[in-house]
Order: C-alpha cells, then sequence, then structure tokens
C-alpha cells in the first residue's frame, strides 16, 4: 500500500537505534544509468522491444509523489502488466547519506504511451532498512551487488559496476533541477540492471538483494494486488 502525503516515510540505518522519519522530500526515479553505453544501449532496446521511445536525455530522472515511496509489504497496482526492478536507492536526510534497496515498479503498458506517467501509476517499494554512507567518493560502490527474483525465480543480476557512481549522478541530478543542493532531503531510485533473459516478467512476488563490500545484504521483499 501507498502512504498518505502526512505519513512518514520510516526507514531504520543498520547499526543504529536511530529512526528516520521522512517528510517533504523529494522523490526521483533515475533512469538510463549506466556508465557504459552499450549496456545503456541494451536497456534502451529492451523497452524499445515493447514499445518505449528512446529517452530525450540520459541519464533520465523522472520526478515522483512522495507518497509513491513505501516499505510496505503489499504493492497495489492498477494494471495487468506491471513489473518491477532492483535499483539501489540513494537517500539524504538531514545532511546525511544512506544507501537502501528498492524497486521501480511500473506500468508496462502505459510506459509505451507515456513513461514518466508508468512510472508514477505504480508505489515505488523499498526496505526499511539503510546503511549510512559518509561519503559517496569513498565508498566502494563497484564491489555491491544487486539480485531480484519474480516469484522466486532469479531475474536479475550482477554488480553495480555498471551503474553510474553516486557522486556522478547526483551532480548531474543538482544541475538539472532547480533548488536542488546538500541541503536537499530526497529519495533517489539510482538505476537498474539489465533483464537475465531481457523479458519483462509482470509477476506478484518480487525479491530484491542487495549486497555490500562488508557481507551485508540490505533486502526487502512485496507482493503487488490489483487495485480495486
Amino acid at each position: 500500500m501507498t502512504r498518505t502525503t502526512t505519513e512518514p516515510l520510516v526507514l531504520h540505518p543498520v547499526g543504529s537505534s536511530d529512526q528516520l522519519d521522512m517528510t517533504g522530500f523529494r522523490s526521483i526515479v533515475a533512469g538510463y544509468t549506466g556508465r557504459d553505453e552499450a549496456q545503456v544501449r541494451h536497456h534502451i532496446d529492451e523497452l524499445a522491444a515493447i514499445g518505449v521511445a528512446p529517452p530525450p536525455q540520459v541519464p533520465m530522472f523522472y520526478p515522483m509523489p512522495e507518497a509513491a515511496v513505501t516499505t510496505a509489504a503489499t504493492a497495489p497496482v492498477g494494471g495487468d502488466n506491471t513489473s518491477g526492478e532492483i535499483e539501489p536507492v540513494l537517500i539524504r536526510h538531514r545532511g546525511k547519506n544512506y544507501l537502501g534497496v528498492g524497486s521501480d515498479h511500473t506500468d508496462r503498458t502505459l510506459e509505451t504511451v507515456d513513461i514518466g506517467e508508468s512510472k508514477q501509476a505504480c508505489p515505488k517499494p523499498m526496505g526499511s532498512d539503510v546503511i549510512e554512507i559518509g561519503d559517496w567518493s569513498t565508498f566502494d560502490w563497484d564491489k555491491c551487488y544487486a539480485r531480484s527474483w519474480v516469484d522466486g525465480v532469479l531475474y536479475q543480476s550482477g554488480g553495480l559496476v555498471g551503474l553510474r557512481r553516486p557522486e556522478d549522478l547526483l551532480k548531474i541530478l543538482a544541475d538539472r533541477l532547480d533548488n536542488f543542493d546538500d541541503s536537499s532531503d530526497f529519495v533517489c531510485f539510482a538505476g537498474t540492471l539489465p533483464l537475465l533473459d531481457g523479458t519483462f516478467v509482470p509477476g506478484t512476488q518480487w525479491e530484491l538483494e542487495l549486497t555490500l563490500p562488508d557481507g551485508q545484504s540490505l533486502r526487502h521483499t512485496y507482493t503487488t494486488t490489483k487495485e480495486l
């Protein structure tokens, strides 16, 4: 389920008794964030296969409703052709950086008409556990590994080495967005990996796992439900 606009997004930094109660933050989904041009083209081709036009800019940033970001175990969707993708989630709250794991769940039918609307049509699930990151430039992003499963079948698997580093992505974001600086609170879904077989699956249960360089893993599982 999605939150109401008055409910905070509650996150829990691992190894701390602190709790992040996030309200009034910017919610963003970044697309086409691969470092390698061939990998970016591969993802664009995946989308072209279902009728999605190429993006006007690379990377792309899609603003989301704040209430779309949810840590709930269920995600209500309106269409029959929706699917998720594992994403590292970059978070800033009160000047501190955090890393989480989430899913850019998207309506694939609507995506062929308007990508931004297709993303806004679905919740953006993420795990409630996050890791505090002191400085993105010294964090070993390239040694993080992401996997996702749909209905128990491995769907994505690979390292974040293929995605733009956070400090690079956030610099581009700051250049493009008005009133976005080091004091801005935000949740940014930072891009995904190619699908193992290149085919979107409109499954029901989605499992996400982001393994960090020290062996810790951030996980989240959610189930889609049809909105009435």
